[in-house]
């Protein structure tokens, strides 16, 4: 009781600065492996300059929503590796004999855009070596499963038209794929099901999508009062946001109700803080940059409303589906972003 008094007395007497500081160095311990290799690792100074872009007056619970977030959203090559490691034990999948089982599978190497596919599949060589003493490359043969591994199912396309290809082209006239994501968006398994069925159903193909170890977020429009991606309760009173709102959209912005599932948010009053702050930031990026795309919304690529409001990101990319604040940076004088974007390795 002692100890846990005292520890109460040292956080109230900490300033404003210092608590920023401390979730600004936690930030940055939880991206550190972020294009490791590409970029200079990320440090405190990178951080305050992004949080630095925000009003002073958000900085700190913006630092603290932000660092309880990303320690939720950010997948790390470690995290990666250790979510391949239960996906490769995973009965439900591979039987009661995993060994076998994948030594039989056929690793698909068909994804058309991006390295995402080949990089996660180096990874699951070092996961199927440790654990089997074998890699994808000598695994597969004609009565074996088919795998198409990636990391995140953002909007789906990706996976839609890499399996459209194949079995058009390449598929045999009887065939099982599993698709295993680590984490996936509830639209786009939804979209992406509806799509490839009747295709699928034709040449006799099975598509299996596995549960995603690490979660499947929720992002359909019906659902939005649970939804687990940013997506505003509110209208703003901004001129650049009602200006927004009154453009010609096919999908226009419907506001959620507060108070559903908070998904990777620490509270509903968190949630809307990065909400507002990274919206109106969006406004503010896309109006610095006169040939902006419609689809790079506020909050990330999407053809809906404000944005697609993912908060994912992994060690190798940030996605474009994430808001526009996090990664938006072709001018250093326009805006400083949190996760630099490599634009040639599309995600």
């Amino acid at each position: 009781m002692i100890i846990a008094a005292l520890q109460l007395e040292n956080h109230w007497w900490q300033s404003d600065a210092s608590r920023l500081e401390d979730h600004l160095h936690s930030i940055v311990h939880t991206i550190r492996d972020y294009r490791e290799g590409e970029l200079n690792p990320p440090t405190l100074e990178h951080v305050d300059q992004w949080i630095k872009q925000f009003d002073k007056s958000v900085q700190l619970p913006m630092a603290r929503e932000i660092d309880h977030v990303l320690a939720k959203t950010y997948y790390s090559r470690k995290r990666v590796l250790e979510l391949l490691g239960r996906i490769a034990s995973n009965e439900r999948i591979a039987g009661e004999d995993p060994k076998d089982y994948w030594v039989k599978a056929n690793f698909l190497r068909i994804q058309k855009q991006g390295k995402s596919q080949v990089e996660l599949l180096d990874l699951f060589d070092t996961v199927l070596q440790d654990k089997y003493g074998f890699k994808t490359e000598s695994c597969g043969v004609l009565e074996g499963d088919f795998v198409y591994l990636d990391d995140v199912m953002f909007s789906g396309e990706r996976i839609q038209k890499d399996l459209t290809v194949w079995i058009k082209n390449d598929a045999p006239t009887h065939a099982t794929v599993h698709v295993i994501v680590f984490v996936t968006h509830k639209l786009a398994l939804y979209q992406v099901v509806q799509r490839l069925k009747p295709l699928s159903n034709k040449k006799n193909i099975t598509i299996k999508f596995w549960d995603a170890p690490g979660g499947t977020l929720e992002n359909r429009k019906a659902f939005r009062e649970d939804s687990e991606v940013l997506w505003p309760s509110e209208l703003y009173d901004d001129e650049r946001f009602t200006e927004y709102l009154a453009g010609d959209h096919k999908f226009p912005f419907e506001p959620r109700q507060a108070g559903g599932k908070l998904g990777p948010f620490s509270s509903e009053e968190g949630r809307q803080l990065l909400e507002r702050e990274f919206t109106l930031a969006g406004f503010k990026v896309r109006s610095s940059h006169k040939t902006f795309a419609m689809k790079n919304r506020p909050l990330g690529f999407s053809n809906f409303g404000l944005g697609f409001g993912s908060m994912v990101v992994t060690y190798r990319n940030c996605p474009n589906t994430a808001p526009l604040a996090l990664w938006w940076g072709v001018n250093p004088n326009q805006w400083h972003p949190l996760f630099e974007r490599n634009r040639h390795n599309r995600d």
